[in-house]
């Protein structure tokens, strides 16, 4: 884990904004699309897409084709709809697991440049772990504050925005979201803030609970539950 203390990512308050630039679940449906791939860790993305789930957003899976995949874990995947027919418009948010194969070569260079359409449509983008090292060969991080699994990870694909590395366990940038391998739950807490899918005060109950084991946190999810 990194030096300061997992519960204060760096967060930029501007990307909270209501701005052109940023999009929320009222514009693009209540649709998010999880990329797909050979290799993808399972373990990366499951905070998020669960709760999503649970709060009354579609999780589609998108594959490089129709063909299934399989995870690093050994789980055949079979995706809802190939990447090329994939359209901004009709999500509310990109995410892009990790994955061996972002390390070794270019095969999942396609979906670096799904979310570069992403973002120039206004629609966030969530990558952790070895799809930073993707939106890093694609420029997406060469102006934007970001994480990463550690700095050399980024460094060597040649990208411009050394400068912009944050040693933080999350961090979110006008529509980008990044984090690290051991940073599940700080990626879902970004992504869930940035959906305004859950109050501040049981957002970060929910982060304490998972991240910290924080038992005191329950009661504040028990109450927000019963509430709905």
């Amino acid at each position: 884990m990194r030096d300061h203390p997992a519960d204060h990512p760096t967060v930029h308050p501007a990307d909270h904004s209501a701005g052109a630039a940023d999009t929320a679940p009222e514009r693009t449906g209540r649709t998010v699309h999880l990329a797909v791939y050979d290799t993808m860790a399972d373990w990366e993305t499951g905070h998020a897409t669960s709760t999503l789930a649970g709060h009354g957003f579609r999780v589609l899976s998108v594959g490089p084709g129709e063909e299934p995949v399989t995870t690093m874990g050994g789980l055949r995947v079979l995706p809802d709809l190939p990447l090329d027919r994939l359209d901004p418009a009709d999500s509310a948010l990109l995410i892009l697991p990790g994955a061996g194969a972002w390390m070794a070569g270019d095969s999942l260079a396609p979906f670096a440049e799904a979310a570069r359409e992403f973002v120039a449509a206004g629609v966030p983008v969530a990558a952790i772990c070895g799809a930073t090292v993707g939106l890093a060969r694609a420029g997406l991080l060469d102006d934007r504050a970001h994480t990463s699994g550690a700095a050399e990870m980024l460094t060597f694909t040649g990208y411009a925005g050394g400068a912009h590395y944050r040693e933080a366990d999350a961090v979110t940038d006008r529509g980008v979201i990044t984090a690290g391998p051991t940073d599940p739950e700080p990626f879902a807490r970004e992504i869930l803030a940035r959906l305004d899918v859950l109050e501040p005060e049981v957002l970060e109950a929910r982060f304490r609970l998972y991240a910290h084991s924080d038992a005191s946190a329950y009661p504040i999810l028990a109450a927000a539950e019963a509430a709905r």
